[in-house]
């Protein structure tokens, strides 16, 4: 057993490491984009941006399944890397199908892979959440802004305070007109 955390816990460090970098570098050129104010309120342009960040993040998942797939032909588990993919892939989603199994001396791996992956899908969520958080945070600024302006442009400055913005919260929209009608 102890010698399963030995070879493990470096290897979910390394998967730490791996997912980390992919956020920076794929959240990087988001940043860029949606900052440097080429983005637009279109639905199909917030669709590809969302999209591509979740592909990076997915592909970095992908890497630490191939990570923990070659560790396990290191290991001598299995013979083609097709089915050490498979196996690492069945652990790092934490399917537990169950139809390929390791010896006993290296069991405990699986179950070490499959908390692996649940942290890292759920640093690729969060970095997902905190996407979708700030482009909308940004599109509604954007939203606002320009209902603001176009706002300005149409009402007219007469250089006094409308008798309906001294009412009380509590007014009703009926009073607003009575009021406004002075």
């Amino acid at each position: 057993m102890m010698l399963n955390l030995l070879v493990g816990i470096p290897v979910m460090v390394l998967c730490l490491v791996i997912q980390a970098v992919f956020v920076a570098f794929g959240l990087r050129p988001y940043v860029r984009y949606v900052r440097g104010g080429r983005i637009s309120a279109s639905p199909w342009r917030t669709t590809l941006l969302l999209s591509l960040v979740m592909l990076v993040m997915l592909l970095g998942n992908f890497v630490q399944m191939v990570v923990w797939a070659l560790l396990f032909m290191v290991l001598g588990e299995f013979d083609g890397f097709a089915k050490a993919l498979y196996h690492s892939a069945v652990n790092f989603v934490t399917l537990g199908y169950g139809d390929i199994v390791m010896n006993e001396h290296w069991r405990l791996l699986g179950p070490l892979e499959a908390a692996n992956g649940v942290l890292m899908f759920g640093v690729s969520t969060a970095a997902l959440t905190a996407t979708l958080s700030d482009l909308l945070k940004h599109l509604f600024g954007q939203l606002l802004q320009q209902e603001s302006s176009a706002q300005a442009q149409t009402t007219p400055t007469t250089g006094s305070v409308r008798s309906w913005q001294a009412l009380p919260p509590s007014a009703t929209h009926k009073e607003a007109e009575t009021c406004n009608d002075r």
